[in-house]
């Protein structure tokens, strides 16, 4: 049985964010789940460098990375979960986990790179507090 899909659809009911980039870095794709992560709507994103949600010291080594992924068309982070941290539109710092995917042209070039993230300042934040008080656990026997 063929079932036809929506994939705009879909893409805009994901509870992750979808961005997707061409091989500038610049954003062409941004889901309702990129605007409630990272505050800026699929206007204020479209058309924009991933700058936008990278803090400023991880850029040069984000560049780097990116730039070689493009060269190459290869990457680790397909299958690996990368954490890092990243802003939102109100310069709040977030923490984000994500796998990416690389999207060929008909020459088997790379044309864009998708992002799948998802926010998990939360869960870094408690994690941070249970290492803290284990921390504290472990010098209160010793």
């Amino acid at each position: 049985m063929q079932t036809n899909i929506d994939f705009q659809q879909l893409l805009q009911a994901l509870g992750d964010a979808v961005v997707v980039c061409d091989a500038a870095g610049n954003i062409t794709f941004w889901n309702a789940a990129a605007t409630r992560i990272f505050g800026f709507t699929e206007s204020e994103a479209i058309g924009q460098s991933l700058d936008l949600i990278i803090p400023q010291r991880q850029r040069q080594r984000h560049w780097d990375g990116y730039h070689k992924t493009m060269a190459t068309g290869e990457t680790r982070y397909g299958a690996d979960v990368l954490r890092v941290p990243a802003l939102h539109k109100d310069d709040k710092p977030l923490s984000i986990a994500f796998t990416v995917a690389l999207l060929h042209g008909p020459g088997g070039e790379v044309t864009s790179i998708i992002a799948l993230v998802r926010d998990e300042t939360e869960r870094w934040g408690e994690e941070r507090k249970l290492r803290a008080r284990l921390a504290q656990l472990e010098m209160a026997q010793a």
